[in-house]
């Protein structure tokens, strides 16, 4: 699938949602419950070693599709309808085995519409998959196959990667099964507007960890580990005019991917946390216009009545400088920090407003305005 120079590998929207009146019981994050890794694991420096410990923890995806396309006949010059016929179509991609007992971390785009799912290990066993759930919205999607001591990949902190940082990239490229490129983080926290498929009532989640570590048709859904072989990313996209690697390529950064994959085994459905805003980022034209003593942080266009920042006292003209104590300079940057969140979930957000920091606490909100849980 193409978009102008960006192409999912495989195959600035507003944070405003509507809310309703009265918040419901609040919920709690949950978080994927991986086994406790041994030691000697989180010391490796040598990226043989790490490609040694991360590359069974990489499967290979195989989907089946069937399209009904119409049959015409030609007769005398007119084309007549002839009925429609079924063709099965296969996709390929790549998935992260995250538990031992066989759930695996993959892009929506991978395995959305599929009818059947088949996963090869990197010892060549070969079964089939269940789709445990979705979420278009940060193009991630849940599997699992029916196995036990499996290796796995442990999950890294994504915040504390920095740009310079090598990398490991790690999946099936044109079906060739158990690649490993090398990089660095080339930047992070892009926003690529590359996700045009979420739910109606969804708002893109796109953070990206870009890198320049080689990855092709086949990479999505694959790995991005660092030093310590702890995954940082879920490989998802790459910048190019024909479909092939041309330089960079992008990956969702593990500390949604952790919240997503917690919530799909627990709910089958991503528990969303808003703040109730439209924003734009602080330039130096924005902070001329806005009187802002720095160029920095998100100028707040338009509180939604009754949200979550309404309920907080934030309004429009306030300048969002600090999300959970994190900065946050770039739409980004504020998404994928609230990524982390539910709702319910109580959230201090620092803001300026007429020179002075205020800091509050607001309580976040789902998109039909509570904090109940909402389910597939």
């Amino acid at each position: 699938m193409r978009k102008s120079l960006f192409v999912f590998i495989a195959t600035l929207a507003m944070m405003m949602q509507s809310c309703a009146q009265t918040p419901e019981q609040p919920t709690t994050a949950t978080v994927v419950q991986q086994p406790t890794m041994p030691a000697e694991h989180l010391t490796l420096t040598d990226f043989t070693d790490v490609a040694a410990a991360s590359i069974d923890g990489v499967v290979h995806i195989k989907t089946e599709m069937t399209q009904m396309t119409p049959l015409y006949q030609s007769f005398f010059g007119f084309i007549i309808p002839q009925g429609v016929q079924k063709q099965v179509y296969n996709a390929y991609g790549s998935g992260v085995i995250i538990t031992t007992d066989g759930y695996i971390l993959t892009n929506n785009h991978v395995v959305q519409d599929a009818e059947r799912i088949t996963v090869t290990l990197n010892d060549r066993r070969e079964m089939p998959a269940r789709l445990v759930g979705n979420d278009p919205a940060t193009d991630l999607a849940v599997i699992k196959i029916e196995a036990e001591g499996l290796t796995y990949i442990p999950f890294g902190n994504s915040d504390l990667v920095k740009v310079g940082e090598p990398v490991l990239a790690i999946g099936n490229p044109f079906n060739l099964t158990s690649t490993v490129t090398s990089g660095i983080i080339s930047a992070k926290a892009r926003n690529m507007h590359i996700i045009d498929n979420p739910r109606s009532n969804e708002t893109p989640l796109e953070s990206f960890l870009q890198t320049d570590a080689a990855v092709n048709s086949g990479n999505s859904g694959g790995a991005l580990v660092n030093s310590q072989a702890e995954l940082i990313g879920i490989v998802t996209a790459i910048a190019s005019g024909n479909g092939n690697y041309i330089g960079y390529s992008f990956a969702i950064p593990s500390n949604i991917a952790v919240k997503v994959a917690a919530d799909l085994q627990r709910y089958g459905y991503v528990q969303r946390g808003y703040l109730g805003l439209q924003v734009t980022e602080v330039d130096a034209n924005v902070a001329k216009q806005t009187g802002a003593r720095a160029i920095k942080g998100l100028y707040v266009a338009k509180v939604v009545k009754d949200c979550a920042s309404d309920r907080a006292g934030i309004r429009q003209g306030d300048i969002i400088l600090r999300v959970a104590g994190k900065e946050v300079n770039t739409f980004a940057e504020m998404m994928e920090e609230l990524g982390l969140f539910s709702p319910g979930d109580e959230v201090e957000v620092d803001y300026e407003r007429d020179g002075h920091t205020n800091t509050v606490k607001a309580t976040l909100l789902n998109s039909q305005g509570n904090t109940q849980i909402i389910r597939k």
